[in-house]
């Protein structure tokens, strides 16, 4: 990592209050360069706090941007941070109204040639997409990294329709304890009180809305730009790695967007690619940006959309571990999405009919829903869970590497035992030593099966094909090893089981593993292609501008990261996992902030409504300048019946020894869908 100390311009940051109509007023801080002349506007659009949680992060990039001559601004959205109002739901109407408007702030200031860019990560991505779907004309670009186009099926809160019991519940959790946070009266004095009384009088926990909404409706429709690609008149780069949830929508932009897009994704977690998390390889993606600001922003040719839509990391085989500094493999472009150079190959599943019930605990090798670039985020040896599926196993040959790119389809014939329950798939490679590496997945709810906005119970004793798709990757299976299809009926903790889930019989004829194989190969300095030749894909150094000197105090690690505890008497298996977002860091402005959290999921190995989730929240904020010291804690839990979900959820805030407000809210959710 290069940390950039000179730049094209000297910078300048002061911290601002954006007016909104409502007379709401968002806190938001702007890096510019020092100039006379007007420079576009970059923003990041976030309910994570600047002056805290993203402030190292944001030191990395926005400083950067302004010494290349762009204003850069990170905003808080309403209710958030510093910012003054009532927070709401994930990408509400207000939320990306207010962005509208902030947009158009920008645009409008003397500083700002009018042209404005959006980027951000995750929610920031999410909310720069669904800006850009609603078209304010000053924007002209934008960046949006490890985002979603489908809120529904492609998002923390459902997978294949069924319920994602790992996120559904952890990020509801975790977004409980943040809005809980409160301002900070070193930026806003005596105001932070009153308006820290106002969130925590108007807070809901939201699994409430999240499992209200079982199914593809007007509630997930809002902010899903896949409802219409069209809208989108910004020009899109969308940017991803094979271990995020999210990257199947870098490919349905290239795909869809009638805007100029353009697709890339990496090996990476859920991180921006130059920070050097694992896994890598990082790169240059700062500079990459700028290339994209440049041409669409200030109307310089810079190049980059005279190369392939999409360039991808191609992962070569690499034997199961749960991080990897860096994985091997290559680029590769294509020039369009679908590409040219991937063709579909099927492989008919061989066998006799055979039965799928799998235990309640299928799934606990699973990995973390969202790496981070942890020590234990990724999935380990897949042989116990393989184990617990049954598994269609398909040599590759001897003689040639199969390279797949895009998303892996399955066509299963089965019979389901009972109304309701899922099928998942995996996808593993297998090496000589038996060693089993997670590729990738995908996973449906049987009652899903005609479509995600509807409930259809399995017919009793009906024999129906079914098909979905696995999440895209990027994979070279080398000749020797084996390519193993692995299904079973459970996946706890990441899909909530159905009541009364029986598993399936799996009908070999008529079922198939459909393979994306691109067919194309070159590993020189070139790589000859059908229709051109590509020069080798190439990054700068990652370089980030200096970082904002955070100290992280010595903590002993009281936990293992995630830890699994088998009850062998009982039947019964629990999943402990520390998120581990930051621990305790002590800010250069002299805040001292601490985060401790734990998520627990426990199930019966034969028991779908034993499956019970717990996460535990302790948030505290003090600065001793000031005598100010909060202490917010949280606790959420979700049980199921077999008609309801069962949720509880309770918040507890403090200023130094005085409880200040304390809240419990339990409900009961019919389960529709779920």
């Amino acid at each position: 990592m290069k940390i950039r100390t000179s730049f094209p311009y000297a910078t300048t940051c002061e911290d601002v209050r954006i007016p909104l109509a409502d007379g709401t007023r968002l806190y938001a801080r702007v890096w510019r360069p020092v100039t006379d002349r007007p420079v576009p506007a970059l923003l990041e659009y976030l309910p994570y706090r600047l002056t805290d949680w993203t402030a190292p992060r944001d030191a990395q990039r926005h400083p950067w941007y302004a010494g290349h001559g762009y204003a850069s601004v990170r905003v808080d959205i309403r209710g958030h941070g510093n910012s003054e109002g009532r927070p709401g739901d994930e990408y509400d109407a207000t939320e990306l109204a207010d962005g509208v408007e902030v947009v158009n702030w920008l645009a409008a200031q003397p500083w700002c040639t009018g042209a404005v860019g959006m980027f951000g990560i995750s929610w920031g991505g999410f909310n720069a997409l669904q800006i850009a779907a609603l078209a304010p004309e000053p924007l002209k670009a934008v960046v949006t990294v490890c985002s979603t186009d489908d809120r529904y099926d492609n998002d923390v809160h459902y997978m294949g329709g069924s319920v994602l019991g790992v996120d559904m519940h952890a990020w509801a959790a975790t977004m409980l304890a943040f809005t809980c946070r409160p301002p900070d009266p070193a930026h806003l004095g005596e105001e932070w009180r009153p308006l820290w009384q106002e969130r925590l009088e108007t807070i809901d926990p939201p699994i409430h809305t999240w499992l209200a909404h079982q199914t593809r409706d007007d509630h997930w429709r809002h902010g899903s730009v896949c409802e219409d690609y069209s809208a989108v008149r910004a020009a899109v780069l969308a940017v991803g790695g094979w271990h995020d949830p999210y990257r199947d929508t870098v490919l349905r932009l290239v795909e869809h967007l009638p805007s100029p897009a353009a697709g890339l994704i990496g090996p990476w977690s859920h991180q921006y690619p130059d920070r050097g998390l694992p896994p890598g390889p990082a790169i240059g993606f700062l500079q990459e940006t700028l290339r994209w600001w440049d041409q669409h922003l200030k109307g310089e040719d810079t190049g980059i959309m005279t190369e392939p839509k999409l360039r991808s990391w191609i992962s070569a085989s690499h034997p199961p571990a749960t991080t990897y500094p860096e994985l091997p493999g290559r680029w590769v472009s294509d020039p369009a999405w679908p590409s040219p150079h991937v063709t579909p190959v099927s492989y008919a599943l061989p066998g006799d009919p055979v039965e799928v019930d799998s235990p309640m605990h299928t799934g606990v090798d699973a990995g973390r829903f969202f790496p981070f670039g942890n020590d234990a985020d990724l999935p380990p040896d897949q042989r116990e869970e393989d184990a617990r599926s049954v598994c269609f196993d398909f040599p590759v040959p001897q003689d040639a590497t199969v390279e797949i790119l895009g998303r892996p389809r399955v066509r299963l014939r089965l019979r389901s035992h009972a109304p309701r329950g899922q099928v998942v798939a995996r996808l593993c490679d297998v090496a000589p030593d038996g060693s089993s590496t997670l590729v990738t997945r995908g996973a449906l709810n049987l009652t899903a099966r005609h479509g995600r906005d509807r409930i259809a119970p399995w017919p009793e004793r009906a024999v129906e094909d079914v098909e979905f798709e696995l999440n895209a990757i990027g994979h070279a299976f080398p000749p020797g090893h084996r390519v193993r299809l692995a299904v079973s009926s459970a996946y706890w903790p990441w899909i909530w089981p159905q009541p009364g889930s029986a598993g399936f019989s799996l009908h070999p004829d008529g079922s198939a593993l459909e393979f994306p194989v691109r067919t194309t190969t070159g590993d020189a300095a070139t790589e000859a292609t059908t229709d051109a030749v590509t020069a080798a894909i190439t990054f700068a150094e990652p370089e980030q501008a200096a970082p904002l000197g955070v100290v992280f105090p010595d903590q002993e690690q009281l936990r293992p990261e995630r830890r699994v505890v088998r009850d062998v008497a009982a039947g019964t298996w629990t999943l402990e996992v520390d998120p581990r977002y930051g621990g305790t860091r002590v800010y250069p402005d002299g805040l001292e902030f601490t985060e401790d959290a734990l998520e627990t999921y426990t199930i019966q190995e034969r028991d779908p409504l034993s499956a019970r989730t717990r996460s535990d929240w302790r948030i505290r904020l003090h600065r001793p300048d000031l005598d100010w010291d909060v202490t917010i804690e949280t606790r959420s839990e979700i049980r199921a019946d077999a008609e309801d979900f069962i949720t509880s959820n309770e918040v507890t805030c403090r200023e130094g020894d005085k409880t200040v407000f304390h809240r419990t809210w339990d409900r009961r959710i019919p389960r529709t869908a779920g």
